[in-house]
């Protein structure tokens, strides 16, 4: 279907694409941008498409609300549900899966509600629920902070209602700084986490289950909605990133020696 719609659109773009349509807005989320992986792979996204790139590094819910304000010509976000009510509503062409990685729970070395010792996330938050172990939400919208209200949820807890529970209305970096600075617990995605340069006595204290997969799509914004969207230049920088070449690169950027996000396009 998204080809056959590409294929239409190259006969129509003419008539809808603006001046500068060499120059797109990218609204994103902030763990992409703080892994680093938008400094390795804009270049390679220029010297290929032409298309220079202007990220804004957001929330996810804060850069869906923007892309539908049209202020955006390309979304790059982690909450699929958000993402095919976005396409659904008609402010996206499509969507497709970009990446992935996943979600983390850290804690101190100390770890005093036990949580290495669960064998599930469901046990690791009950662990933090019952213990009264301080933990940190972003609390701020993004897709971070979605999914992890979302494993609440499946354990039938109100984070809100706990004593203990903390809301940084911040983006990753500011709510693990906060997390370290009390002794807390939070969750991460591993990009932001491996690239976090002040980790101090944390550590990952939880990780591998599956509730903890973390997709990343991409989005095209729809001209239907934001008759001015550099269509042309979205598409292409969308079909770089889906293409061998894109996905090859995403799997190739690494830090410390980790492989920060696994491409995952059809």
């Amino acid at each position: 279907m998204r080809f056959l719609l590409i294929s239409v659109l190259w006969l129509i773009i003419p008539s809808i694409a603006v001046a500068d349509e060499e120059r797109i807005i990218l609204q994103s989320t902030t763990s992409t941008q703080h892994s680093g992986l938008y400094e390795y792979l804009l270049p390679l996204i220029k010297a290929d498409t032409g298309v220079s790139i202007h990220v804004v590094a957001v929330g996810t819910g804060q850069a869906i609300n923007n892309a539908k304000n049209c202020d955006g010509d390309l979304l790059l976000v982690h909450s699929m549900s958000d993402e095919r009510q976005f396409v659904d509503e008609g402010y996206g062409l499509y969507r497709e899966n970009l990446m992935y990685n996943d979600y983390v729970v850290i804690g101190s070395n100390a770890d005093k509600a036990s949580v290495g010792q669960s064998k599930t996330v469901d046990e690791a938050l009950s662990q933090i629920a019952s213990n009264d172990a301080i933990f940190v939400s972003r609390g701020d919208d993004s897709g971070t902070h979605k999914a992890e209200i979302m494993l609440w949820q499946r354990i039938d807890i109100d984070p809100t209602a706990l004593t203990n529970y903390r809301e940084a209305g911040a983006g990753m970096g500011a709510t693990l700084s906060i997390a370290i600075e009390m002794d807390a617990y939070t969750i991460a995605d591993r990009s932001t986490w491996i690239a976090f340069g002040n980790k101090q006595n944390h550590q990952i204290v939880f990780e591998g289950d599956p509730p903890l997969f973390n997709q990343y799509g991409i989005i095209p914004i729809s001209p239907d909605k934001c008759p001015n969207t550099h269509l042309t230049s979205s598409i292409k920088v969308a079909e770089w990133l889906l293409s061998d070449k894109g996905q090859a690169s995403i799997a190739k950027y690494s830090r410390h020696g980790n492989q920060l996000f696994f491409p995952n396009a059809r």
